[in-house]
């Protein structure tokens, strides 16, 4: 008997283009997803992520320092069978959402999007379904946070996403959002190539079109977009078994 074809996961968009202010010194010449995580730069451990989870393409948003970025990737993609490629910002900063615009070409019709800070062990076929059942452009996933990890900023009411605000949150905001979205190429077809533009402002306009499917997630998030965080992920990722490491060196700062 034949085994059922399992569908294949859209891409993944890693937006790693930021200037991870928060992080001080430690981002002033290596790009925040390239710090240093128990021998290895972060991309590494969030690609094998990926790649455990099901996800065979993936493209890197990239923006500050984006050349280091760049060696990285051809580090990880000669040991490990996963098709990544770069995307860059260009002269200037283009914001989550314009970055993910230029990068529409190596997307197709729909993908996930990731934060370059974010680790999230969750179940990514899990959430590309329950993004095909809501008929929805777009959806986000989101966490019970009960700001225990960071401030709560989305207010999911029966299930749908009644409200989202990173700037100014209401304490009807029980919920955050944990990092990980799926959007069509259609929900930014009003950005202009090479324009700054931020994603936040596009979840809020499909929040108030009530087109932004929600889908809740039991496992919690982490990230390194702070001094905090990155002390914390160090922890959990140096106590898992030893795997094949990215070369460091090619990856630094000033590597050719």
């Amino acid at each position: 008997m034949s085994q059922p074809t399992i569908e294949p996961l859209p891409p993944v968009a890693i937006l790693a283009g930021g200037l991870a202010t928060r992080l001080g010194e430690l981002t002033a010449r290596v790009p925040k997803c390239l710090l240093d995580i128990d021998g290895e730069p972060f991309l590494g451990h969030q690609l094998r992520l990926l790649a455990e989870r099901g996800v065979e393409r993936v493209v890197v948003c990239a923006g500050h320092l984006g050349a280091q970025v760049e060696r990285a990737v051809s580090a990880f993609t000669s040991m490990e069978r996963m098709d990544v490629r770069v995307s860059f910002d260009g002269p200037r900063p283009l914001g989550t959402a314009g970055a993910l615009r230029r990068a529409l070409p190596l997307l197709g019709d729909s993908f996930f999007v990731l934060y370059g800070d974010s680790y999230l062990a969750c179940d990514y076929r899990e959430v590309f379904a329950s993004f095909r059942r809501s008929r929805q452009p777009a959806l986000m996933t989101v966490h019970r946070n009960e700001d225990r990890w960071e401030t709560s900023n989305v207010e999911l009411r029966d299930g749908q996403i009644a409200a989202y605000d990173k700037t100014s949150p209401t304490p009807r905001m029980r919920h955050i959002d944990y990092g990980l979205g799926i959007l069509t190429q259609r929900v930014l077809a009003s950005i202009e190539d090479g324009a700054s533009a931020d994603l936040a402002d596009v979840y809020r306009a499909l929040v108030e079109r009530k087109a932004l499917a929600a889908h809740e997630v039991a496992e919690r998030f982490y990230e390194i977009g702070s001094p905090a965080g990155l002390a914390e992920l160090r922890a959990l990722l140096s106590r898992e078994p030893g795997k094949a490491r990215l070369d460091t060196h090619r990856a630094g700062p000033g590597a050719s």
